[in-house]
């Protein structure tokens, strides 16, 4: 029964932050998998990814309903994203363990300087032509390396990269990330399956709790300003920052990241 119950609460607070910020939520998935149940962090990325796809795809729905998604962005990124992920993997096997954490952490240091030189907005749109796509498609691109080179990605990548690249406003952004997660956690999920590496019961009791709530992290979202947005995401990369180095300390050189993982 306590069990049970972590792991709702697990899935209440994936589920939230998956909605107020656009994000999949497997940055906290996983740590508190491993920390709850004594997962190791390969098993609790697989098994997050099965958390991650329904929470992402009721967000989605929630803002698409509102008119925030950009159904051609969202494409467009996740094909970057499948091609980045290969190159991240591949990248783990050359890059000294120790150095992914920082590399991470410098680049969610760039994040946050350029989410403060700019001025969010809610009404922002995507103008969609050959440049644009060429930034998206690098932006996804970005998002898979990261997620095969230290195993987080997506939202945290692409929502700052719509609203500074493109003037996205703040739901745009978060919709369009949401949906943008679905395949590559399902894809990632389906990889995992075939391996036998997933605890699909305690995949499903997160993420079904997740989807439940995400409609109301989607909601918050629509509540809070802007700005106040922007300097609650900037507490959150910081959080995320945290949880990679501390996670990195402690990662041994048997662990690398799982296919697909998306934060």
């Amino acid at each position: 029964m306590r069990r049970t119950l972590a792991l709702v609460v697990i899935g209440i607070v994936a589920g939230l932050l998956s909605g107020l910020f656009g994000v999949g939520g497997g940055v906290v998935v996983v740590p508190a998998l491993m920390a709850v149940l004594g997962m190791d962090q390969r098993r609790a990325s697989a098994t997050s990814l099965v958390a991650i796809a329904p929470a992402a795809l009721v967000g989605a729905i929630t803002y698409a309903v509102q008119g925030e998604v950009h159904w051609l962005a969202a494409l467009t990124l996740a094909v970057g994203s499948v091609i980045g992920a290969p190159l991240g993997a591949r990248l783990l096997r050359a890059v000294p363990l120790r150095a992914l954490p920082w590399i991470f952490v410098g680049f969610l240091v760039v994040v946050l300087v350029s989410l403060f030189t700019t001025v969010p907005t809610r009404g922002g749109e995507v103008h969609f032509g050959i440049v644009e796509a060429l930034v998206l498609l690098g932006l996804g691109l970005l998002s898979g390396v990261l997620s095969g080179l230290v195993g987080v990605g997506g939202g945290v990548v692409i929502v700052p990269g719509l609203e500074v690249a493109l003037g996205a406003g703040d739901l745009l952004a978060k919709g369009t990330s949401l949906l943008t997660m679905v395949p590559t956690s399902v894809s990632g999920t389906v990889a995992n399956l075939r391996r036998r590496a997933v605890d699909v019961r305690v995949g499903l009791v997160v993420g079904a709790t997740a989807a439940v709530c995400s409609p109301a992290g989607a909601w918050l979202a629509r509540l809070v300003d802007p700005q106040v947005g922007t300097w609650l995401f900037a507490a959150f990369l910081v959080v995320v920052a945290v949880i990679v180095l501390r996670r990195g300390r402690r990662t041994r050189p048997v662990v690398s990241a799982t296919d697909g993982e998306v934060a």
